[in-house]
């Protein structure tokens, strides 16, 4: 059984070069332990490689993004923030008052895309969501 492609297989197959830099930045975001901007990817590259440039880094994500290999979403704190494909699908839900970020998996919003399929004849192809609201230690 073979194991689904890796970023750098991916963009191997589709021709892409694979210079230092692509892969320095797919190792930061492959390896961070949350969503990480670019800004944190930057500072992550530059310990290693002081000659990168941050516009570099965001037309790599602008590339990966385009190619569906990493999503981005804006986590409520004006950051666009990226996450790997292979870390899976999942969803947030981030508190206004404390900030928290709880991260929902993709199968409890199947039904509602289902009932918007059905409703609207339309196909929802939402690959992170945030809802925004209070946790449940900020409502007491």
């Amino acid at each position: 059984m073979r194991h689904p492609e890796t970023a750098s297989e991916t963009l191997s197959k589709l021709g892409y070069r694979l210079t230092p830099q692509r892969l320095m930045i797919l190792d930061a975001v492959e390896g961070a332990d949350s969503h990480i901007s670019a800004e944190e990817i930057y500072t992550k590259v530059r310990a290693r490689y002081p000659h990168m440039n941050i516009s570099t880094i965001y037309r790599t994500l602008e590339l990966l993004k385009e190619l569906g290999l990493v999503t981005e979403t804006n986590l409520g704190d004006g950051r666009v923030r990226y996450h790997s494909i292979k870390n899976g699908h999942h969803h947030h839900l981030i508190c206004h008052k404390c900030g928290e970020v709880f991260n929902i998996e993709e199968e409890i919003l199947s039904p509602l895309w289902s009932e918007i399929k059905r409703k609207h004849n339309f196909k929802v192809d939402m690959k992170h969501l945030a809802f925004f609201g209070l946790c449940a230690k900020c409502r007491k």
